[in-house]
C-alpha cells in the first residue's frame, strides 16, 4: 500500500484528506478441487445429468469454512474432472443446493447445455420442487406464503421475510400429519430463496424443529428433546421432477426422510 506514492508499512499511519491511497491486493491462489472416494446415493443418471439423495450433514460445494469432503469433491471422483468442466469455480456442475443438514434430492448436470437447461428451468419455476418438514404448532390443513424477501436487518448470515424491500418468495404448504405439539407438512417452493422455507414458517410462528438459525428453544421439553437427538433441522427434500434439457423425458425421483427424521417422527408418534 501506498499514500501519496510513499509505500506506508506500519498500521498506524494517518491518512488526511487529499492523500492518495493505492492499495494492490495479491492475485488470488489458485483453487483445485480434489476428487474424494465419498459415497452417493444415486437415484438417476445418463451421460447429461445425476440425479442423487443428498444426505444431511455434507455440504453441497467447497468454501473456505469446508474445502474437503463435499458434494462436489464426491462428484469429481464418481464422475471425472472432464464432465463435470462447468458451471464456475468451485461449482462444477451445481445447478442448485440444499443447505448442508437438509436431505433429499438433488440435481446435476455434466455438461453445459444440460446446466443452462436446468437453470432455466428453475429460473421459470416448471420443476416440482416438494419438502417434507416438520414444524412446531398447529397450522391449517394448507396455506401460502408469499412475502418479500431478503437479508436480515441486522444478522446478514440470516434472511428474512419481514423486509421492506426485496425479492418475492412464495411457498405452498399442507398438512400430512398432526403430532403432539408439531405438524409435519409438505411445502412446495414456487421460488426458490436461500433458505425459504425455514425462514417463511419461522417467521410465521412455526419454526423447523431442530432449526437453531431461525428457530428458539421450543417451550415443549418433548420437542426440545427430539430437536437435541437429531441435530439439525428436520427437512427433506421429498420430491424433485423437471424435464430433461436433451432428451425432453420427465425426470421425478421421491425419496423419504433419512433415519433421523423418521425416528424423530415416530417419537412424536408414540407419544399420541
Amino acid at each position: 500500500m501506498t499514500v501519496n506514492a510513499e509505500v506506508v508499512r506500519s498500521p498506524s499511519r494517518r491518512v488526511h484528506v487529499g492523500d492518495v491511497v493505492v492499495l494492490r491486493a495479491p492475485p488470488p491462489a489458485p483453487v483445485a478441487d480434489v476428487a474424494e472416494d465419498i459415497p452417493l446415493a444415486i437415484l438417476f443418471e445418463d451421460r447429461h445429468l445425476i440425479v442423487l439423495d443428498k444426505p444431511a450433514g455434507l455440504v453441497v460445494h467447497p468454501a473456505t469454512s469446508h474445502e474437503r469432503g463435499t458434494l462436489v469433491n464426491a462428484l469429481l471422483h464418481h464422475c471425472g474432472p472432464e464432465a463435470l468442466a462447468i458451471g464456475g469455480e468451485r461449482r462444477p456442475g451445481i445447478v442448485h443446493r440444499l443447505d448442508k443438514d437438509t436431505s433429499g434430492v438433488m440435481v446435476v448436470a455434466k455438461d453445459e447445455p444440460t446446466l443452462v437447461g436446468l437453470q432455466e428451468q428453475f429460473a421459470a419455476h416448471s420443476l416440482t420442487r416438494r419438502y417434507l418438514a416438520l414444524v412446531e404448532g398447529v397450522l391449517p390443513e394448507e396455506g401460502t406464503y408469499r412475502t418479500l424477501y431478503g437479508r436480515h436487518s441486522y444478522d446478514r448470515k440470516r434472511f428474512s421475510s419481514k423486509v421492506r424491500s426485496g425479492k418475492t418468495a412464495v411457498t405452498h404448504y399442507r398438512v400430512v400429519e398432526r403430532l403432539p405439539g408439531a405438524t409435519l407438512l409438505e411445502a412446495r417452493l414456487e421460488t426458490g430463496r436461500t433458505h425459504q422455507i425455514r425462514v417463511h414458517f419461522a417467521d410465521h410462528g412455526h419454526p423447523v424443529v431442530g432449526d437453531v438459525t431461525y428457530g428458539k428453544k421450543s417451550k415443549d421439553a418433548r420437542l426440545r428433546g427430539i430437536a437435541a437427538k437429531l441435530g439439525r433441522q428436520a427437512l427433506h427434500a421429498a420430491v424433485l421432477g423437471f424435464r430433461h434439457p436433451v432428451t425432453g423425458e420427465w425426470i421425478e425421483r421421491r425419496t423419504e426422510p433419512p433415519d433421523d427424521m423418521q425416528r424423530a417422527l415416530a417419537s412424536l408418534r408414540a407419544g399420541m
